[in-house]
């Protein structure tokens, strides 16, 4: 899925859109995406200038994404249809490695369950087979 599809997908937009790719979809099972870092990121200019590094929070926020992507294939609905996905909760957010420019974000999300529209993804992001961060979320479906 290139970023045309993706933006059918998610109401984000530059520069908070923070998935690339999508280069596996598995509606109700799984998906893995990517997101690549360039210096040239409005974020990297305060965080930090002489020491660059992803926020972690736009890290877990990328995680999000690829699982609202996740949520809404699986259900075969866009965000042009008129449904939101929003990040509800995170839990056991954990950070391994920091990410920096250059690296190849590989964002994979994992559907763990849905009920009354709250799904919830076991989420993680990887650098070159590294583990960078890992967690739990909930994304609500309205």
């Amino acid at each position: 899925m290139e970023i045309t599809d993706i933006r059918k997908y998610l109401p984000h937009r530059y520069p908070f859109l923070l998935v690339d790719r999508v280069v596996e979809v598995k509606a109700g099972e799984s998906i893995i995406a990517y997101k690549n870092l360039s210096v040239n990121e409005p974020f990297f200019n305060g965080h930090f200038p002489d020491n660059p590094i992803f926020p972690g929070v736009l890290l877990v926020e990328a995680m999000a994404q690829a699982a609202g992507i996740l949520g809404f294939c699986t259900q075969g609905k866009t965000n042009e249809d008129g449904s939101t996905y929003y990040f509800a909760g995170a839990d056991n957010v954990r950070f391994r490695r920091p990410c920096v420019p250059g690296d190849r974000v590989m964002l994979r999300a994992a559907v763990v369950s849905q009920r009354r529209g709250i799904w919830k993804f076991e989420v993680s992001a990887d650098v070159d087979g590294e583990l960078a961060a890992s967690a739990t979320i909930l994304c609500a479906d309205r």
